[in-house]
């Protein structure tokens, strides 16, 4: 029987996860000063590949949805992040946006699966969809109508590699055994990585790369590290772990906190401005998946049950 109520000790593992989500944001930022967004982000998944992937065995699951799902987070999600945030949109609102991936998860796991989403889920919709037209206003203020598609572009990616790691583990239930979602992920990021190193090559060039990675200093190392060691592995982890403890409404809504450490993170460290547009459309955004992770529709009561 599971907990309904996270302890002291999982809220402040759950409070850490979320923290280095959020102050990721500001990590990549640091990062793209040295490296190439492409090509740093093809080292980030090269370090959640190796040494790890000598240490755990590939998850009993077809080979096409380790590549749906690496292909989709490595390039889809952050290659096109990376390349936004390399000067088309700054962090905190990165941080903010990505947060639509939870209603592409919504609409994809409806388109395959049959299943209509809750008029709690649409009406989370419009607010967050009214936050995003408020950004899409201030162009030009931190941000770019390119920068914008390109995050929520990730964002969509992120929803369908959501529902693969969802189909994936269904499957290896099925097969006897359930799936090791750290194990998962170091397996598709072998998709992940060469396919981001082989768009660097075209898309960046190697004159470029050679002559970021010999400008760049030691902090390279700390900047992937932290993306690498500290936001998949750690992060994946734990939080997965926390899953496995508690009922998953009563762990996702914490992951509401990533965008307020994010757009705080980047106030603070990279002194991004906070006018009042940004702030409602923070809240706008937040508000929208708040219905969807917080709302508890009421269960009618069967005949026979006590009132």
């Amino acid at each position: 029987m599971t907990a309904s109520h996270l302890s002291l000790r999982d809220t402040a593992l759950a409070v850490l996860v979320v923290f280095i989500w959020g102050t990721n944001f500001v990590v990549v930022v640091w990062g793209l000063n040295m490296l190439p967004p492409l090509f740093m982000a093809a080292c980030r998944f090269a370090l959640v590949v190796f040494p790890a992937i000598f240490f755990f065995r590939k998850p009993d699951i077809p080979w096409s949805h380790l590549a749906v799902y690496g292909l989709c987070v490595g390039t889809g999600q952050f290659g096109l992040l990376y390349i936004a945030m390399d000067g088309f949109i700054s962090p905190g609102v990165a941080s903010v946006v990505m947060q639509m991936q939870l209603f592409f998860t919504i609409l994809i796991a409806a388109k395959r699966t049959g299943e209509k989403p809750r008029l709690h889920q649409l009406l989370g919709l419009v607010p967050a969809v009214a936050g995003i037209a408020l950004i899409l206003m201030h162009n030009g203020e931190g941000i770019s109508t390119a920068g914008l598609v390109m995050v929520l572009t990730g964002a969509l990616c992120w929803g369908v590699s959501n529902q693969a790691s969802r189909e994936a583990s269904h499957i290896a239930v099925a097969r006897g055994a359930p799936m090791n979602p750290l194990a998962f992920v170091v397996w598709a990021s072998l998709f992940a990585m060469p396919a981001l190193l082989i768009l660097s090559l075209v898309v960046e060039g190697p004159a470029r790369i050679t002559q970021m990675v010999l400008a760049s200093h030691w902090p390279i190392w700390v900047t992937l590290i932290w993306q690498s060691a500290a936001n998949t592995l750690f992060g994946y982890t734990v939080w997965a772990w926390l899953l496995s403890r508690y009922p998953a409404a009563t762990v996702a809504p914490m992951s509401l906190l990533v965008p307020v450490f994010g757009i705080s993170a980047a106030a603070i460290v990279l002194h991004e401005p906070l006018p009042g547009w940004k702030l409602a459309a923070t809240l706008l955004i937040l508000a929208g998946v708040g219905i969807n992770l917080l709302w508890r529709p009421r269960k009618t009561l069967v005949r026979g049950e006590a009132g």
